[in-house]
């Protein structure tokens, strides 16, 4: 009985065991999965299409899978054993369905195409929503086209809103506190941006900006201009078929108002685009200079200064693309800017005793106008041949400007005697033409190879003729101890290779660029005739390691140059002052920089992460200097003057990161923030000019989508105190605000944003020469608040999948 109770319980545990066994065979053989792979991609274009979505139903059951592509058009995707039905499907092309497909092992679908759906082109354009960034093997990409606080605005503050960017008061530039940056249009030197950079930013209206690269390890494929690095504005261009625009319209106060647009036709053989812009302006600001004795802090004399900017400018860029075949195109564009300005400076000047009662109080007051004028051809012809990214383009562009500036200056005692001590007239007449010619060859080498060759070649040519009127007893006569021509031309000539490849999850890209640069400055009427001749070498190198989809490393090296512009070069002092001078300096080098760059990327579901730490080390490294000229004006106040000059060398080690935070659908949070420490080395005129500092910069943003459309959006951006050994700069915090709102069916936006909230974007200093300590601050540009309205022709906003935000380390396009 013993024995048969036993075997009933040892039947009882096999019967247990094996039905376990069953039971966990057929559960695992149900959630066993195969890995299907492949690539989709445009069967007019072979290009590949970046999330295309793929949904697998089965046949029997309701558990539906799915996936979508990488940037190149791939999937690998896990799905369960069965038969399934598959759909492609992508926005604006016509869906594609694979029935009964059998998945019982790990399946390759090979190449999908998609065919365009013509109609749905015809009809919309999809506006996404895009990612706020994207990293490549040499750059960062920022798209920039929802970013509120710029509407209205202009370049500038499109720039001054990109990580790693800074815009100082004045409009000057910087790539991570360097302002030795390189600003191209569509990869290019442009009209846009080239005679005056400061001034056309301001110019380019925000709304027809599609982009911003950051570059700061450029490949040898960019000139090799602007130590710090590359900035590559993207202008908008449609795709879509047919005609589709969008225009924007702006009023503002302070005075401002303006409207851009950018239209769009697009038919089989062509494609004609614009961007149009009219801004009418008028910009206070203000400025304060004081000087005190540093020993005793007493106030010997200060200067008050109020500005208005203002004027009417107008930019259009007209162009057509022509498709021959389906392997070349032509493309021709014009670009045309026209500016009437006008500047009137009051400038108040006071002298004070040692009790700092005021002993002398003079006003000068400058009224310019100026008329500005600029013409660009431009010619491009690309060949793409039978291999997938093996091309030939041919570019030649042609500058032609004009600047006509025209003042006049009146100098009056105010107390004691009030008097009228001097009239002048200044006219400044500058002419510049550049003619650009470039040509670059990609040769694939097989799938995972790379080879580029190309040549570029810059001939610049700017006449200066600069006359002052002074008025004696009635009669205007010239004087000639100021009124000079300069004449200043830069031709500058180029070569480059570069081979880029990928091994495993290693991408690499190496290069070399020879540039040879001839720079010729004469100032007829005096003795002054430099021409400067030299060649160099930029070496560059990049490479990235991939530990999965979404992280990825970076390390990069290049040689740059930072060459002076005639501004910087030309002798002759400004006039706005008779105690605070700008002078340009002949004698100055360029600076050549070595630059290493570490960077790293991560992407989480809700969180994307970049930081890098760099390191720069120039030769003859530029600095501005403030020293007192040893002279006085006629009222016997000391003439400060500013001046560029070379030091030795200059070291500079920073870091940065910035991450982007989306907790929830209606909330995205982001923060950029960077931090670098300098050492300078050198002597002028027996002053040590050598110093150790450091300063950072953080810049945060938020937007909230609230319901029925709305958004609100934040920015902060606070720019940390510097010094070096003659002056030091206080902190500064700027804020802006911006509520929008879409309306008429998605086809209009109506938004409100404020520029400088609190209005504290100044630049504050401190210049100490001699027993003199020099305090200036400076607002360019004061509070600025606009409304705007945007209306969409043959376009619908649509919040859709955002792009990936990172490239894999394959695109060696850069």
């Amino acid at each position: 009985m013993l024995i048969y109770l036993d075997m009933k319980k040892l039947l009882l545990a096999l019967l247990l065991i094996s039905s376990s066994i069953l039971i966990y065979s057929q559960k695992r053989q149900i959630s066993t999965k195969y890995h299907v792979t492949g690539k989709i991609i445009d069967k007019e274009s072979k290009q590949g299409l970046e999330y295309a979505t793929l949904i697998f139903t089965p046949k029997q059951g309701k558990r539906i899978t799915g996936g979508i592509t990488d940037r190149n058009g791939k999937f690998d995707i896990e799905v369960r054993k069965g038969s399934y039905t598959v759909s492609i499907e992508f926005i604006s092309f016509k869906t594609r369905k694979l029935a009964e497909l059998l998945i019982n092992r790990d399946t390759d679908l090979g190449t999908i195409t998609l065919s365009p759906d013509m109609e749905a082109l015809d009809e919309v354009e999809i506006i996404a929503e895009k990612s706020t960034i994207e990293i490549h093997l040499d750059k960062k990409i920022y798209n920039v086209g929802k970013d509120m606080t710029v509407k209205g605005g202009n370049a500038s503050d499109v720039l001054d809103n990109v990580p790693s960017v800074t815009v100082d008061v004045d409009g000057t530039v910087s790539l991570r506190g360097n302002e030795s940056v390189r600003i191209l249009i569509d990869g290019k030197p442009s009209g846009l941006v080239a005679i005056n950079a400061t001034e056309a930013l301001r110019q380019l209206p925000a709304e027809s900006i599609q982009k911003v690269e950051v570059i700061t390890s450029p490949s040898a494929r960019y000139e090799a201009e602007g130590t710090a690095g590359i900035i590559n504005i993207v202008l908008r261009k449609s795709k879509a078929k047919g005609f589709n625009a969008s225009t924007t319209a702006t009023l503002g106060y302070a005075e401002n108002a303006g409207i851009s647009g950018n239209l769009n036709y697009r038919g089989e053989k062509f494609n004609i685009f614009s961007n149009l812009g009219y801004n009418h302006r008028k910009s206070p600001g203000n400025a304060h200079f004081k000087n005190v004795e540093t020993s005793t802090k007493t106030t010997t004399n200060e200067e008050f200064r109020n500005y208005t900017r203002g004027g009417d400018r107008f930019n259009a860029n007209l162009g057509i693309d022509y498709f021959i075949g389906k392997k070349a195109s032509v493309t021709g564009s014009i670009l045309y800017k026209n500016s009437l300005g006008s500047t009137a400076v009051s400038n108040s000047g006071f002298k004070y005793d040692s009790l700092e009662d005021i002993i002398l109080e003079t006003d000068r007051n400058e009224d310019e106008n100026s008329t500005n004028n600029l013409m660009e051809y431009a010619f491009n012809f690309t060949q793409k041949f039978k291999t997938s990214g093996h091309k030939l383009s041919f570019d030649v562009k042609y500058q032609d400007s004009d600047d006509d500036e025209k003042a006049m200056i009146t100098d009056k005692t105010i107390f004691p005697t009030p008097s009228i001590n001097s009239l002048e007239k200044n006219t400044t007449v500058e002419q510049g033409t550049r003619l650009l010619i470039k040509s670059d060859y990609v040769l694939p080498i097989g799938k995972k190879k790379q080879f580029e060759a190309g040549f570029q070649s810059s001939l610049k040519d700017t006449n200066t003729d600069y006359e002052v009127q002074i008025n004696t007893d009635g009669t205007y006569v010239i004087d000639d101890n100021v009124s000079n021509i300069l004449d200043f031309k830069e031709d500058i000539s180029a070569i480059y290779s570069q081979y880029g490849s990928k091994f495993g999850k290693f991408s690499g890209l190496v290069g070399l660029r020879m540039e040879y640069t001839d720079i010729a400055i004469q100032v007829i009427g005096m003795d002054l005739d430099i021409d400067k001749k030299y060649t160099e070498f930029f070496p560059t190198a990049n490479i990235s390691y991939e530990f999965k989809e979404n992280e990825n490393i970076t390390l990069g090296f290049n040689r740059r140059i930072r060459r002076p512009h005639s501004r910087h070069m030309s002798p002759f002092p400004t006039r706005s002052s008779t105690t605070n001078i700008f002078q340009g300096n002949p004698d100055l080098d360029p600076i050549f920089t070595n630059a290493v760059d570490l960077g790293y990327f991560k992407k989480w579901p809700k969180i994307t992460f970049t930081t890098s730490v760099y390191y720069q080390h120039a030769e003859n490294a530029f600095q501005y200097v403030r020293e007192d000229s040893g002279m006085t004006n006629d009222d016997g106040i000391p003439i400060i003057i500013t001046t560029p000059i070379n030091l030795n060398d200059e070291n500079r080690i920073g870091a940065e990161f910035s991450i982007n935070y989306n907790p929830v659908n209606w909330l995205r949070l982001s923060n950029s923030f960077n931090f670098y420490q300098f050492e300078t080395d050198g002597i002028y005129h027996d002053v040590n000019y050598g110093a150790k500092s450091q300063s950072w910069f953080n810049r945060f943003s938020s937007k909230i989508k609230f319901f029925n459309k709305v958004d609100f959006q934040t920015s902060l951006f606070y720019r940390g105190p510097y010094k070096n050994a003659v002056s030091s700069r206080k902190g500064m915090l700027m804020a802006n605000l911006a509520l929008s709102k879409d309306v008429l069916k998605d086809k209009g936006t109506i938004s409100l944003n404020i520029s400088d909230l609190f209005n504290t974007r100044k630049r504050q200093m401190e210049t100490y020469y001699g027993s003199f300590t020099n305090y200036t601050e400076f607002q360019w540009r004061e509070r600025q608040i606009n409304f705007n309205f945007t209306y969409r022709f043959h376009q619908k906003k649509k919040r859709t999948r955002p792009e990936r935000d990172q490239n894999g380390g394959e695109d060696f396009e850069g």
